[in-house]
């Protein structure tokens, strides 16, 4: 293991061990140090961390920033030790974030993206339900990947068809309350994975073949590749699975339909939206509220009801 590769291991310890996450910039400084290997570099410069946050011409400016920025807060760690690092300055790769457009999956898309899950193959015959469970998961219940795949088994009451989320992606804790016919699911889950895992690594409900934890990235590639045979991501010279809809679209699935449904029921719908906030895990309430200006059908909806309060929407 080159030194680089080791003071990376001893950094994400460190910050891990005080209750960091770090998998995006983990990721990020591995692949940079691929890079930065594969060019013969043994330390960090700005020269060389620039050029590797800019290889994919077809990134976004927001990604490619992120990508510079986790080498550079890796970078002025390393630099304590090894005074040849060159810390990149901000400001290198200015961006403006903006929020992607999000795809609303309709009811067969859903289903044919389950479905098609469910027919994937493998050795003992768990990763197609694997997939298909938590895809089906996600789309019921928007819940975020990230938290899907980090639930353990003592986070699923079956009994009570909550589940208690953990690892959110702001550190809070909450349940979600699930449909009973979604707790069947699971359970029907939890009942095969016992059959073929009969020695399992991890505690985590999702498991693959070899009784370890599913993780994020396997179901984002596991979801592309899906999505890509039922014509949903379109074919990209250079990327195997193509570019379309992204898995996090279930969850802005979730909230709009969430948000239709209550608007054609004629609920106060300003009322109920912190509900829905508090359901998806969201700090703030208006990051709820940006799906009116993100979804045109719930914009005009919104604006019915602006101009007709009285009036049941969608009669």
């Amino acid at each position: 293991m080159s030194k680089l590769r080791e003071s990376l291991e001893e950094y994400l310890a460190i910050r891990r061990s005080l209750g960091f996450e770090l998998s995006t910039l983990a990721c990020h400084v591995r692949n940079f140090i691929d890079f930065a290997e594969g060019e013969g570099a043994s330390y960090i410069t700005t020269e060389l961390a620039l050029r590797w946050a800019q290889l994919s011409t077809e990134a976004q400016p927001a990604t490619r920033a992120a990508r510079l920025a986790s080498v550079r807060r890796f970078a002025a760690w390393r630099s304590t030790t090894d005074p040849r690092t060159q810390v990149p300055p901000e400001g290198l790769l200015p961006h403006r974030y903006r929020r992607t457009r999000p795809y609303i999956y309709s009811d067969d898309e859903i289903g044919r993206i389950v479905l098609t899950a469910g027919e994937l193959a493998s050795p003992k015959g768990l990763r197609a339900r694997t997939y298909s469970t938590i895809f089906g998961l996600l789309a019921v219940t928007g819940m975020r990947v990230s938290e899907a795949v980090s639930l353990d088994r003592n986070d699923v009451d079956l009994e009570a068809a909550i589940l208690t989320i953990r690892r959110t992606k702001f550190g809070k804790t909450r349940l979600v309350p699930v449909h009973p016919s979604t707790r069947d699911v699971l359970r029907a889950y939890g009942q095969q994975r016992d059959r073929i895992v009969r020695v399992s690594l991890t505690p985590g409900f999702f498991v693959s073949e070899r009784g370890t934890r599913i993780s994020g990235s396997a179901a984002r590639y596991t979801f592309a590749k899906v999505s890509r045979e039922i014509g949903l991501r379109a074919p990209v010279k250079g990327h195997r699975h193509g570019h379309g809809p992204r898995l996090h679209d279930m969850r802005h699935r979730f909230a709009v339909r969430t948000l239709i449904d209550w608007y054609r029921a004629g609920l106060d719908v300003e009322r109920e939206i912190p509900k829905l906030a508090t359901y998806l895990g969201h700090v703030h309430v208006h990051d709820t509220y940006w799906y009116l200006e993100a979804v045109p059908e719930l914009l005009a909806l919104a604006t019915e009801r602006l101009l007709d309060p009285h009036e049941e929407v969608g009669s």
